[in-house]
Protein backbone atom coordinates (compact mmCIF):
# COMPACT_ATOMS: atom_id res chain seq x y z
CA UNK A 1 0.00 0.00 0.00
CA UNK A 2 1.13 3.90 -0.37
CA UNK A 3 1.35 5.35 3.10
CA UNK A 4 1.55 9.55 3.08
CA UNK A 5 2.48 10.87 6.82
CA UNK A 6 2.23 14.12 7.34
CA UNK A 7 4.80 15.24 9.70
CA UNK A 8 8.16 15.75 9.92
CA UNK A 9 8.62 14.93 14.05
CA UNK A 10 9.40 11.30 15.99
CA UNK A 11 6.25 10.19 15.57
CA UNK A 12 5.75 10.53 12.08
CA UNK A 13 8.88 9.58 11.50
CA UNK A 14 8.56 6.61 13.47
CA UNK A 15 5.26 5.55 11.62
CA UNK A 16 6.84 5.89 8.60
CA UNK A 17 9.85 3.82 8.94
CA UNK A 18 7.16 1.17 10.65
CA UNK A 19 5.02 1.18 7.37
CA UNK A 20 8.36 0.65 5.06
CA UNK A 21 9.57 -2.17 7.52
CA UNK A 22 6.09 -3.71 7.02
CA UNK A 23 6.72 -3.70 3.18
CA UNK A 24 4.20 -0.45 2.09
CA UNK A 25 5.74 2.49 -0.29
CA UNK A 26 5.86 5.65 1.93
CA UNK A 27 6.04 9.58 1.29
CA UNK A 28 6.53 11.48 4.39
CA UNK A 29 5.53 15.27 4.09
CA UNK A 30 6.20 18.61 5.68
CA UNK A 31 5.76 22.33 5.15
CA UNK A 32 9.20 22.46 4.82
CA UNK A 33 10.41 19.11 3.26
CA UNK A 34 14.26 20.12 3.97
CA UNK A 35 13.72 19.18 7.48
CA UNK A 36 13.63 15.55 6.40
CA UNK A 37 16.56 15.31 4.50
CA UNK A 38 18.43 13.66 6.78
CA UNK A 39 15.33 11.30 7.38
CA UNK A 40 15.32 10.50 3.85
CA UNK A 41 19.16 9.84 3.58
CA UNK A 42 19.13 7.63 6.33
CA UNK A 43 16.06 5.41 5.39
CA UNK A 44 16.36 3.16 2.57
CA UNK A 45 12.85 3.16 0.29
CA UNK A 46 11.02 6.49 1.73
CA UNK A 47 10.67 9.55 0.06
CA UNK A 48 9.64 13.08 1.30
CA UNK A 49 7.89 15.81 -0.24
CA UNK A 50 5.14 18.84 0.54
CA UNK A 51 2.14 18.03 2.72
CA UNK A 52 0.31 18.05 -1.19
CA UNK A 53 2.32 15.80 -2.02
CA UNK A 54 2.04 12.60 0.23
CA UNK A 55 -1.22 13.08 0.18
CA UNK A 56 -1.44 12.62 -3.00
CA UNK A 57 0.85 9.64 -2.72
CA UNK A 58 -1.13 8.06 -0.11
CA UNK A 59 -3.65 5.65 -0.18
CA UNK A 60 -4.14 5.83 3.43
CA UNK A 61 -2.65 9.15 4.86
CA UNK A 62 -0.95 9.52 8.62
CA UNK A 63 -1.51 12.89 10.10
CA UNK A 64 1.00 13.32 13.06
CA UNK A 65 1.96 17.08 13.61
CA UNK A 66 1.13 18.98 16.86
CA UNK A 67 -1.90 19.23 17.41
CA UNK A 68 -2.56 22.85 16.83
CA UNK A 69 -1.25 22.73 13.16
CA UNK A 70 -3.62 19.66 12.42
CA UNK A 71 -5.85 21.80 10.99
CA UNK A 72 -3.61 23.91 9.00
CA UNK A 73 -1.35 20.62 7.55
CA UNK A 74 -4.61 18.85 5.95
CA UNK A 75 -5.86 22.32 4.40
CA UNK A 76 -2.10 22.44 2.97
CA UNK A 77 -2.58 19.17 1.96
CA UNK A 78 -5.20 19.60 -0.34
CA UNK A 79 -8.87 18.32 0.19
CA UNK A 80 -8.36 16.96 -3.49
CA UNK A 81 -5.74 14.45 -2.17
CA UNK A 82 -7.64 13.98 0.97
CA UNK A 83 -11.37 13.17 -0.27
CA UNK A 84 -12.66 9.35 0.19
CA UNK A 85 -9.31 8.14 2.05
CA UNK A 86 -8.63 6.94 5.45
CA UNK A 87 -6.74 9.45 7.62
CA UNK A 88 -4.70 8.15 10.70
CA UNK A 89 -5.17 10.67 13.02
CA UNK A 90 -2.50 10.07 16.01
CA UNK A 91 -2.41 14.28 16.86
CA UNK A 92 -3.25 15.11 20.43
CA UNK A 93 -4.52 19.14 21.71
CA UNK A 94 -1.74 18.91 24.15
CA UNK A 95 -1.41 23.14 24.65
CA UNK A 96 1.63 25.07 24.78
CA UNK A 97 1.96 24.85 28.82
CA UNK A 98 4.19 22.74 30.87
CA UNK A 99 2.60 19.56 32.53
CA UNK A 100 1.13 20.64 36.01
CA UNK A 101 2.23 17.75 38.39
CA UNK A 102 3.07 15.70 35.62
CA UNK A 103 -0.25 16.24 33.76
CA UNK A 104 -0.04 17.90 30.10
CA UNK A 105 -2.45 20.52 29.60
CA UNK A 106 -5.14 20.57 26.82
CA UNK A 107 -6.83 23.14 24.36
CA UNK A 108 -9.81 21.20 23.67
CA UNK A 109 -12.56 20.95 26.24
CA UNK A 110 -13.51 17.42 27.46
CA UNK A 111 -16.93 17.36 25.40
CA UNK A 112 -14.95 18.18 22.14
CA UNK A 113 -12.17 16.09 21.02
CA UNK A 114 -9.75 17.57 18.28
CA UNK A 115 -10.69 14.85 15.84
CA UNK A 116 -14.32 15.58 15.91
CA UNK A 117 -13.36 19.20 14.95
CA UNK A 118 -11.09 17.88 12.13
CA UNK A 119 -13.97 15.58 11.09
CA UNK A 120 -16.47 18.51 10.80
CA UNK A 121 -13.98 20.82 9.04
CA UNK A 122 -13.23 17.83 6.90
CA UNK A 123 -15.85 16.21 5.88
CA UNK A 124 -15.17 14.22 3.41
CA UNK A 125 -11.96 12.55 4.76
CA UNK A 126 -12.22 9.14 6.55
CA UNK A 127 -10.31 9.83 10.06
CA UNK A 128 -9.71 7.24 12.47
CA UNK A 129 -8.38 8.13 15.96
CA UNK A 130 -4.95 5.85 16.80
CA UNK A 131 -1.24 6.07 17.97
CA UNK A 132 -1.95 8.90 20.14
CA UNK A 133 -1.64 7.28 23.73
CA UNK A 134 1.81 5.84 23.39
CA UNK A 135 5.07 7.33 22.81
CA UNK A 136 7.34 6.29 19.25
CA UNK A 137 9.85 4.07 20.42
CA UNK A 138 6.64 1.59 20.79
CA UNK A 139 4.60 2.15 17.98
CA UNK A 140 6.11 -0.53 16.14
CA UNK A 141 6.09 -4.12 17.05
CA UNK A 142 6.55 -3.15 20.94
CA UNK A 143 8.03 -6.16 23.30
CA UNK A 144 6.10 -6.31 26.31
CA UNK A 145 6.50 -9.28 28.81
CA UNK A 146 2.58 -9.18 29.44
CA UNK A 147 1.91 -9.77 26.09
CA UNK A 148 0.81 -7.62 22.99
CA UNK A 149 -0.80 -3.81 23.87
CA UNK A 150 -4.28 -2.45 22.82
CA UNK A 151 -4.54 0.15 20.61
CA UNK A 152 -7.69 2.60 20.99
CA UNK A 153 -9.60 3.64 17.39
CA UNK A 154 -12.69 5.31 16.97
CA UNK A 155 -14.11 7.06 13.96
CA UNK A 156 -17.22 7.30 11.51
CA UNK A 157 -16.41 4.89 9.19
CA UNK A 158 -16.61 1.02 9.15
CA UNK A 159 -14.27 0.75 6.42
CA UNK A 160 -11.66 2.94 7.70
CA UNK A 161 -11.58 1.66 11.38
CA UNK A 162 -10.86 -1.90 10.02
CA UNK A 163 -8.24 -0.89 7.57
CA UNK A 164 -6.73 0.51 10.42
CA UNK A 165 -7.07 -2.61 12.67
CA UNK A 166 -5.02 -4.39 9.87
CA UNK A 167 -1.99 -1.80 10.33
CA UNK A 168 -2.24 -2.63 14.09
CA UNK A 169 -1.80 -6.02 13.40
CA UNK A 170 1.39 -5.99 11.80
CA UNK A 171 2.44 -3.27 13.74
CA UNK A 172 1.88 -5.94 16.70
CA UNK A 173 -1.11 -4.31 18.61
CA UNK A 174 -4.82 -5.73 19.09
CA UNK A 175 -7.15 -3.25 18.76
CA UNK A 176 -9.78 -2.16 20.56
CA UNK A 177 -12.75 0.14 18.63
CA UNK A 178 -14.33 1.94 20.88
CA UNK A 179 -16.89 3.69 18.30
CA UNK A 180 -17.50 6.70 16.83
CA UNK A 181 -15.43 10.14 16.45
CA UNK A 182 -16.62 11.06 19.77
CA UNK A 183 -15.03 8.38 21.77
CA UNK A 184 -12.30 10.65 20.72
CA UNK A 185 -12.89 12.84 23.62
CA UNK A 186 -11.74 9.30 25.91
CA UNK A 187 -9.11 8.15 23.70
CA UNK A 188 -7.11 11.71 23.20
CA UNK A 189 -6.83 12.20 27.19
CA UNK A 190 -5.44 8.72 27.73
CA UNK A 191 -2.24 10.51 26.22
CA UNK A 192 -2.52 12.40 29.48
CA UNK A 193 -2.39 9.21 31.64
CA UNK A 194 0.78 7.81 29.22
CA UNK A 195 2.90 10.62 29.93
CA UNK A 196 2.39 10.95 33.86
CA UNK A 197 4.51 7.89 34.07
CA UNK A 198 7.44 9.57 32.06
CA UNK A 199 7.25 13.10 33.27
CA UNK A 200 7.38 11.71 37.53
CA UNK A 201 9.62 9.07 37.03
CA UNK A 202 11.18 9.04 33.70
CA UNK A 203 9.18 6.06 32.49
CA UNK A 204 8.51 6.38 28.93
CA UNK A 205 8.59 2.34 27.96
CA UNK A 206 4.87 1.59 28.82
CA UNK A 207 1.28 1.08 26.74
CA UNK A 208 -2.10 0.30 27.94
CA UNK A 209 -3.53 -3.24 28.02
CA UNK A 210 -7.54 -3.66 27.62
CA UNK A 211 -8.58 -7.14 29.61
CA UNK A 212 -11.73 -8.76 28.71
CA UNK A 213 -13.22 -11.93 29.54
Amino acid sequence: MKVGVLGSGDVAKTLAAGFLKHGHAVKVGSRSPAKLADWATQTQGGTTGTFAEAAAFGELVVLAVKGKAAAEALTLAGMKNLAGKTVIDACNPIEDAPPEKGVLRFFTDINLSLMETLQRQFTEVRFVKAYNSVGAPCMVNPAFAAGRPTMFICGNDEGAKKQVAQINEQFGWETADMGAAEAARAIEPLCMLWCIPGFIRNDWMHAFKLLTK
